[in-house]
């Protein structure tokens, strides 16, 4: 993480097993069914090659098809159920941290703000694609 830029952190608590969080993070099926942050919005396309080195894209589209953008960056480290760090195509570093606590599932991710938007913009937007998750998550939790 560079100093001079502002980081922004979210989080949240997942009511479910670290190794189900772990797998609905990282594989590209699960991805598409959580990965918006409203409902206007929503991901085409997931791809996630989950190693040091490794690339991953997230299509993010308007679902009136008037914007789109892809998500895209490559993982500097990979600790399976504990830790993803990697860096974005504009070199900006995103650290995020799994940690089981009693059944549950701390989520912690924490990423080099852009400045095009505003830092409470980008932290919305960022915990709410964590909101989505964890209700994602733990709704396939119930439904298995």
């Amino acid at each position: 993480m560079n100093a001079n830029k502002s980081l922004i952190t979210v989080q949240a608590i997942i009511d479910a097993p670290i190794e189900m969080v772990w797998k609905n993070w990282t594989t590209p099926t699960d991805i598409i069914n959580w990965n918006s942050a409203s409902e206007d919005w929503h991901t085409t396309k997931a791809e996630n090659d989950l190693r040091i080195g490794g690339k991953f894209l997230s299509r993010m589209e308007a679902k009136d098809g008037t914007e789109g953008f892809d998500f895209v960056g490559v993982y500097d480290n990979v600790k399976t159920n504990e830790l993803i760090e990697y860096t974005l195509e504009d070199d900006r570093k995103v650290k995020i941290s799994f940690t089981s606590e009693n059944g549950k599932t701390k989520v912690i991710e924490t990423f080099e703000a852009e400045s095009e938007n505003s830092l409470e913009l980008q932290f919305g937007g960022w915990q709410a694609i964590l909101d989505n998750f964890k209700k994602y998550t733990e709704a396939s939790l119930v439904n298995s």
